[in-house]
């Protein structure tokens, strides 16, 4: 890595301001998901088991979703860097419409996995519970994905500000619903985990209508609105969306299921190694945040330096994203490794699972600075719209080389959980080298056509 920094001085800033917006509204997602466990959770085990059952399914179904939209904001970015606007618009048109036949056929397929939840060896009581409560938040997709199409466009066109607010009004919405339909206040029913449902869905509703509302007043939005009257639906390049959106979901799921499996192989270990883990793998999703915020705003930045063909601005943008998630990331593992023993008491007084998820923080400290090293490359390779090949290098990588080296370390070689730790230390790093080589390929090739 380049880190002659005089070079990119001018970037950690604006690189900065465009990824905080983003990193604050995941914030708000993940204290929105924790109140909706403690919230249900008051109401009962079975309701929080059915929760978890239903909802570990359901992110596989949605993640997918996510990574397809993911593929208006590089096309809206590089118009835009080449001064098309109408076709700024257009790109956000074809991915409107994909996104809600995609949002569509997400909700069919959910409603045949729920055919196949009774027969996945939960108990009865957590499988009753958790279909209806499935059904409500998988018919969700559709107008998350309808708010997701206008997030992506306004990302695009590099302002992340809105999609903030609505979902941070979009999280206060999820709670206020919660805490009326589960506990039954203010005279509505009391509805339990189906109440958990409905205000999932009210909320997402919520942020769709009100992202609709600020496209049609805001006057920020005011010039491209002009234009979209005059654009029309292309099969052509919503096959196009397609062919660039498709790869990206299918990544979601490689990651969201390579992390999954080396859950269930702790669980395998044991209950305290389990909840050990969940312990540590929590605490890592949430600097993830940052590093995930700054993925997507380098997204915005080179896919609009390419459209210029501004291409040693485009290097030194996605380097400073670099800098700085190796920067935070290391200070990050500095924090696990000073508060290892620290840590997991504020979860749990068990004395076996604090000593292991101590000794898991330690992995997991080194496991941070590849961790956004990956994100923000694959940030780079989406904005430079090269998807297909870290998809392939992804799936190699954490499922024939990440899973298989913590299985060995683990079971064969007897080392415990921290062997699945090391796994996953074996494929981000192996992942964010490679993708970090081919990012050096495509820009030499690039810079010089």
């Amino acid at each position: 890595m380049d880190f002659n920094f005089k070079h990119y001085r001018e970037y950690y800033s604006s690189n900065m301001k465009l990824a905080l917006p983003i990193i604050i509204s995941q914030a708000g997602q993940i204290v929105v998901s924790l109140a909706d466990n403690i919230m249900v959770g008051r109401i009962g085990t079975a309701a929080l088991a059915a929760s978890s059952f239903a909802n570990n399914i359901f992110v596989i179904i949605l993640v997918f979703g996510i990574g397809f939209s993911y593929a208006i904001t590089p096309m809206v970015a590089n118009a835009m860097g080449r001064g098309e606007e109408k076709r700024a618009v257009h790109w956000f048109h074809q991915g409107f419409w994909v996104n809600i036949i995609i949002g569509i056929a997400l909700v069919m397929l959910s409603l045949i996995v729920a055919l196949f939840m009774p027969r996945m060896g939960q108990p009865d009581e957590v499988v009753k519970l958790g279909i209806p409560y499935f059904i409500l938040i998988a018919i969700s997709i559709i107008p998350f994905l309808y708010f997701a199409s206008f997030k992506q466009f306004a990302e695009g066109i590099s302002n992340t500000r809105i999609a903030m607010v609505i979902t941070l009004l979009g999280n206060v919405v999820n709670v206020f619903f919660n805490y009326l339909l589960i506990y039954g206040k203010a005279g509505f029913p009391e509805l339990g985990l189906m109440g958990a449902g409905i205000g999932t869905l009210i909320a997402r509703v919520f942020m769709a209508a009100a992202f609709w509302l600020a496209y049609r007043r805001l006057s920020i939005f005011e010039r491209f609105r002009r234009i979209h009257d005059d654009v029309r639906f292309s099969i052509g390049e919503a096959m196009q969306l397609l062919k660039l959106g498709f790869p990206m979901g299918v990544q979601f799921i490689i990651e969201v299921f390579a992390f999954s499996l080396g859950g269930i192989m702790m669980g395998w270990l044991g209950e305290d190694q389990l909840a050990a883990h969940q312990i540590v793998i929590t605490i890592a999703s949430m600097t993830f945040m940052m590093s995930s915020g700054l993925a997507s705003a380098t997204t915005i930045k080179v896919s609009t330096f390419r459209g210029r063909k501004e291409y040693p601005q485009l290097k030194y943008s996605a380097f400073a994203s670099l800098h700085m998630v190796v920067l935070f990331m290391s200070v990050s593992a500095a924090f696990f490794l000073l508060t290892r023993h620290l840590i997991p008491v504020l979860f749990i007084s068990n004395i076996n699972v604090i000593t292991i998820a101590a000794g898991l923080f330690i992995v997991a400290s080194v496991f941070q600075i590849f961790d956004g090293m990956q994100v923000v490359m694959l940030g780079i390779l989406r904005g430079m719209e090269d998807v297909m090949f870290p998809m392939v290098a992804v799936a190699i990588v954490y499922l024939l080389v990440s899973i298989p080296t913590g299985y060995v370390l683990s079971f064969i070689l007897k080392i415990g959980p921290a062997g699945i730790w090391i796994g996953y230390l074996t494929g981000l790093s192996s992942v964010s080298i490679i993708l970090l080589l081919r990012f050096r390929w495509l820009y030499k090739r690039n810079e010089t056509n």
